[in-house]
């Protein structure tokens, strides 16, 4: 797009907006800080915190590959390119959404709407026709419902159908192993030690996503515990490692995953080809109207540290065979 049409001071929000994006987009440390600055800035963007907290557990996920259960099951070149997974993904979310949000901002600032420079950044047109409509309604739930939407088809293709990704990834048998059995959840900790979330089951599935980002945003934002998840998020600093929260066990924890930033080197990422999924795909109305309602627990303290208790059962079983082959 032609950007001399643009006025002056509209080609230096722009230019801001692109900078800054850039300096929050460098790891998952500065993406998840990033959301949480901002909703505290814009709480009326409740996804942000939404996205901070999934963040948070996108970096927990990273460190445990190197931690002292995966590297006994899997090997340094699959640790790896799961890494990488979670990082592409990371990476593609926030350079996809920050300059949402920035404009959004600017436009609170300057008390009207800037939309109008969105397609500079390229977002969907889904997403740029329910920022005008958040504008003009201000519907929260709508707007959370659209990001959650957006965001992950964003990483459909680029990342969940990617050839290398899918191959390597989305169909090993670890993947699925772990898919099956839920070890994989999105958690929501407390100062006072307490879990809360919901499992991922099917994740290559774009509607199961949604679903689950749509249960995610109900248990987050639930109006008794919501404090709870914000005083963890205000006080706990995140570094990657689950000891972020598992100090706050009431039975205590030994720090087992270690810091993000100590582990894994920062990754530069490009995005030449970017595909208006949405001009691509119908928006499936189950997406943006129906709710998605909780089939199990949300409080998962004691599911949690019993799926901890497998894992360590199938590390000693592994070692025990290891064992008696060498004997």
């Amino acid at each position: 797009m032609d950007m001399n049409r643009l006025s002056f001071d509209e080609q230096i929000i722009i230019q801001e907006i692109i900078n800054e994006t850039a300096k929050n987009n460098v790891d998952n440390i500065t993406r998840t800080n990033a959301y949480f600055n901002y909703f505290k800035k814009n709480p009326d963007i409740i996804w942000t915190f939404l996205a901070s907290m999934v963040s948070r557990n996108g970096g927990w996920n990273m460190c445990d590959l190197e931690g002292t259960i995966f590297p006994h099951f899997l090997t340094p070149e699959t640790r790896k390119q799961l890494f990488l997974t979670y990082e592409r993904a990371n990476w593609l979310i926030f350079h996809d959404v920050f300059p949402q949000l920035l404009l959004y901002q600017y436009s609170t600032k300057l008390n009207k709407p800037m939309f109008h420079l969105l397609p500079y950044f390229q977002p969907s047109i889904f997403i740029q026709k329910e920022w005008k409509r958040y504008w003009e309604r201000k519907d929260q739930d709508r707007l959370t419902t659209a990001l959650i939407i957006n965001e992950q088809n964003v990483i459909q293709k680029p990342v969940i159908e990617h050839p290398v990704f899918k191959k390597r990834v989305f169909h090993s048998f670890l993947f699925l192993f772990q898919d099956w059995l839920h070890f994989s959840c999105v958690l929501f900790p407390t100062c006072g030690g307490e879990l809360y979330g919901a499992s991922v089951n099917g994740f290559t599935s774009v509607s199961k996503r949604i679903n689950l980002g749509k249960r995610l945003a109900r248990i987050l934002f639930e109006p008794r515990l919501f404090p709870y998840f914000y005083e963890f998020a205000e006080k706990s600093t995140h570094t990657g490692s689950r000891y972020d929260y598992e100090h706050y066990f009431r039975s205590g924890s030994k720090k087992e995953t270690p810091f993000l930033r100590t582990t894994f080197p920062i990754i530069k990422h490009t995005r030449q080809h970017c595909v208006d999924w949405s001009l691509q795909h119908h928006i499936s109305p189950v997406w943006l109207y129906f709710p998605a309602p909780h089939h199990h627990p949300i409080h998962l303290t004691d599911w949690y540290l019993g799926k901890k208790n497998q894992l360590q059962l199938l590390l000693a079983v592994k070692n025990s065979l290891k064992i008696n082959k060498r004997i």
